[in-house]
This record gives structure tokens, C-alpha cells and sequence, in this order.
């Protein structure tokens, strides 16, 4: 019997393109995403280095991008955080049946950027649904290790095989399944996170 849900952020509530930021970095001289690249979007998602540390990393990689063409090309990624959504987790949470927790692979300038394009109300109406709102960058862990799993079990006192995790990369839902938590790979542009009523 599920107790527990665990949600991701993007793409479940948040729309992306993921493609985005890459396209935008094409404009700078980037032809693929280079390993140093990869290792670097890593250590800030983990909270390694901090914002300024990665802009002029990525300053360095890009000398002709400005800093704020940077914070905008890495931003591109975050699209509009649907209305109906937001009033769906509300309600799902008045019901109470749940325990549910939001876990997401994020860094500061990401979510500054999400706290803006909602508004404050907004934001703090949504983070008020969750008992715990973890981000990649504050619990310097990241999806799909299996460390961040354990951690967000171990921390609320969670049983796996009651524990239902949403995500819409296999990989991460993977990771979870790992530990015997049960997982819904959402399949984005197919299905919507306000089918949660039906999956359980």
C-alpha cells in the first residue's frame, strides 16, 4: 500500500526543453556537450561550486558570452509551470492521504529563475505541498545515485515497498527501484502528473 509519494520537479509540474540550452549555447562555439562540460553542470547541481564558480567556468569555456548571456542560455531550459497543475497539487494535498516530498536535480540558478517566472505566491503555494522539498544543490546529492534515495528514506522514516516516486527520466526511476521503491516513469507529452489519482 503506497504511504508515501515522491515527486520530481521538472517535467512533472515544470514544463522544459531540455534541448534548450544546449541550441542556446550553440550561439557561443558549443558543437556537443564535452565531458568537461557534463562534470561541471554536475558538480553545480550538486552544490560543489557555487553560481558565480560556475558562471566563470562557463565564462571561460564561452569568452565571447557575456555572463547574463550565460545565466540566460542555461535558464532557456525552464519553460511555464501550468495553472491547472499547481491547483491539482493543492488539492491532491488537502486530501492528506499522502505523505508527499519533492525531490529534484536543481541548482540556485535554476531555481531563483523558477521563483521569479512563478511569481513568490505561487512558488511558496506550491512548495507549501510537500513536508520536505529537497534540491540537488542543498543536499549536495543528485538522481539517479542511489545515495539520494537512501538519504530521503533514512531522513523521514519512509518504507521503500510504501513509497511511490514520480520522474520522467528512466534512469532516475531506475536508481529509486534499486532500493524497492516503486516507480511511475511519466511519460511526457502522453501522460500528466493530474493522472496521479489513477495510477494508485
Amino acid at each position: 500500500m503506497i504511504k508515501n509519494i515522491i515527486f520530481d520537479f521538472g517535467d512533472i509540474f515544470i514544463n522544459l526543453d531540455k534541448e534548450a540550452t544546449f541550441r542556446e549555447m550553440m550561439k557561443f562555439g558549443l558543437t556537443e556537450p564535452t565531458p568537461e562540460l557534463l562534470t561541471l553542470a554536475k558538480e553545480y547541481e550538486t552544490g560543489a561550486i557555487r553560481s558565480k564558480a560556475f558562471l566563470d567556468s562557463l565564462n571561460r569555456i564561452f569568452p565571447k558570452a557575456t555572463p547574463q548571456e550565460l545565466t540566460e542560455a542555461w535558464n532557456a531550459i525552464l519553460l511555464d509551470f501550468p495553472e491547472y497543475r499547481l491547483r491539482f497539487i493543492e488539492e491532491f494535498h488537502r486530501e492528506a492521504n499522502y505523505r508527499l516530498l519533492l525531490l529534484s536535480n536543481t541548482n540556485a540558478i535554476h531555481i531563483n529563475h523558477v521563483m521569479e517566472s512563478m511569481g513568490k505566491k505561487n512558488y511558496e503555494r506550491f512548495k507549501a505541498c510537500f513536508e520536505q522539498f529537497y534540491l540537488s544543490h542543498e543536499i549536495n546529492l543528485r538522481k539517479p545515485n542511489t545515495e539520494i534515495y537512501k538519504f530521503v528514506l533514512n531522513v523521514n522514516e519512509l518504507n521503500a515497498d510504501e513509497t511511490l516516486f514520480i520522474d520522467d527520466t528512466l534512469e532516475n526511476i531506475e536508481g529509486a527501484r534499486e532500493l524497492g521503491i516503486h516507480g511511475w516513469h511519466l511519460q511526457v507529452g502522453v501522460e500528466d502528473i493530474t493522472d496521479l489519482k489513477n495510477r494508485l
